[in-house]
């Protein structure tokens, strides 16, 4: 057991390492840019714009009614299929790979931002309006107003949601073994397939991700202290 979790020529556990590392990359990745999606998300759902909130409605509604693992295939598979399709209108006709990196982050990045856009609706929701009117009523501007009242209030409110956001996009980036990038379950899957140990490595890497998670719990407690430092409690 500890040669084939070992760092030496006969061990995995350097591809473990690696694996967790592509995991770590993809899943902030993903989360970055659903918090992009998420923001967007959410500005369009509190606008007066009934287009743009419509746009959103259907959004959070669809991503979050498919399954993860659909987004993802459909995403891998249906785009290269598109790209191939365009490619075929300039008189390419070769076939068109897209980078399984970059299709992991964009398909957990939409299933982050569809639960993100939730989270800071409801954080800007949440900001007490007396606030707001009381800024106006000084002479801040809007973007004032937004840096030092909005955005602050909504990142202490949204905070635990996003929490939770990021452990399931964590989890979510185990999916994208299907897309071959050699992520923990992708290597444990490799590696439980050579050594005909699937034991062994399917809980080293639950013993992976739960270091992860730990890890991810702890950060985001002392976030949230840190945000609602000053603030008097009940």
């Amino acid at each position: 057991m500890f040669e084939l979790l070992s760092f030496g020529p006969n061990g995995w556990g350097g591809q473990l390492l690696g694996g967790a590392a592509m995991t770590v990359a993809v899943s902030v990745s993903a989360f970055v840019l659903g918090l992009v999606f998420g923001s967007l998300g959410a500005s369009a759902k509190l606008s007066r714009n009934l287009a743009l909130t419509g746009v959103a409605e259907v959004y959070t509604t669809v991503v979050r009614g498919v399954p993860e693992l659909l987004v993802i295939y459909l995403l891998f598979f249906g785009g290269s299929g598109a790209v191939m399709a365009v490619g075929r209108v300039f008189g390419y006709e070769g076939y068109i790979e897209l980078n399984a990196f970059s299709i992991g982050v964009l398909a957990v990045g939409l299933i982050s931002g569809a639960y993100s856009t939730e989270v800071i609706r409801g954080a800007v929701q949440a900001v007490p309006h007396g606030q707001i009117e009381a800024a106006r009523a000084c002479g801040m501007s809007r973007w004032l107003i937004l840096r030092r009242i909005l955005v602050p209030q909504t990142l202490r409110y949204a905070l635990p949601g996003l929490g939770n956001v990021w452990q399931l996009t964590l989890k979510d980036t185990a999916l994208i073994s299907v897309t071959a990038l050699a992520e923990i379950m992708r290597v444990s899957h490799v590696a439980a397939g050579s050594t005909r140990q699937p034991f062994l490595f399917y809980t080293t890497a639950a013993v992976l991700y739960l270091l992860l998670t730990t890890v991810s719990t702890v950060a985001f407690e002392r976030a949230e202290r840190y945000a609602n430092r000053g603030v008097r409690r009940a």
